[in-house]
């Protein structure tokens, strides 16, 4: 990491009305499971459509989309990445730096409110609420990886993470079973049902393909991107 960009990277991203909407979403999350809390529903299935299908399935991709591409996209949009680009730092470098920025927020933003909804919703029995706190961990982590690849690939990343989250990972990937095995939330759930175990949480996906594709997802997201900026500067200077 280089913490001068870890810095500016933070600085820009919290600064802006951005940071409000992080605010906004583990707010929503933690606001439904108090009102839940005092429900005389069924505690289990409340806690996975609030956690699994909420949390997971909807907040934690949004966070994601949000943190993600606003970490690289706005500075490539309005020009001001070609000053960092001028700096003799390797590319790769300014490509895990903002990664590691974006996941710490994303986690921030996210693994905290959903352990403190879990406790409200379920307390600690079953391993539920550790589960979907490590599903939330790992799902965070690829999530930024993948957007901030679209926020350096493309001008309208957001359009596209959009598109991503809430029409394959929410509709598609999970009413289509073949598609599951390609969505980022479903090697979540895998992951949450090892920790929890399998009486806990369900998952279409099993933990052998999840925790290769979430490093394959993750990993390879990040080489992509430090390839396409080194082009990117290629481009500039031609």
């Amino acid at each position: 990491m280089n913490p001068t960009v870890a810095r500016l990277t933070l600085r820009g991203l919290l600064g802006r009305r951005r940071g409000l909407l992080l605010l906004v979403v583990p707010a929503l999350l933690l606001l439904v499971s108090a009102i839940a809390s005092g429900s005389s529903a069924d505690a289990h299935g409340l806690t996975v459509k609030i956690l699994g299908q909420l949390g997971l399935g909807t907040l934690v991709p949004i966070l994601g989309l949000v943190v993600g591409t606003g970490v690289i996209a706005t500075e490539i949009d309005d020009g001001s990445i070609v000053y960092l680009l001028a700096k003799p730092l390797p590319r790769w470098r300014i490509i895990t730096t903002k990664l590691a920025v974006a996941i710490g927020v994303t986690w921030l933003f996210s693994v905290v409110p959903t352990l403190l909804s879990g406790l409200l919703l379920y307390g600690t029995r079953d391993g539920m609420v550790l589960g979907y706190t490590v599903a939330v961990l790992v799902a965070g982590a690829a999530y930024s990886a993948l957007f901030l690849l679209l926020g350096v690939v493309t001008r309208h990343a957001v359009v596209a993470g959009l598109a991503y989250a809430l029409i394959w990972e929410s509709v598609v990937g999970n009413f289509v079973e073949g598609a599951r095995t390609l969505s980022v939330q479903q090697w979540g759930r895998a992951v949450a049902e090892a920790v929890a175990g399998d009486t806990a949480i369900g998952a279409d996906v099993s933990l052998g393909a999840a925790v290769p594709l979430l490093l394959v997802v993750t990993v390879g997201a990040t080489v992509l991107a430090s390839v396409k900026l080194a082009g990117l500067t290629l481009v500039g200077e031609e």
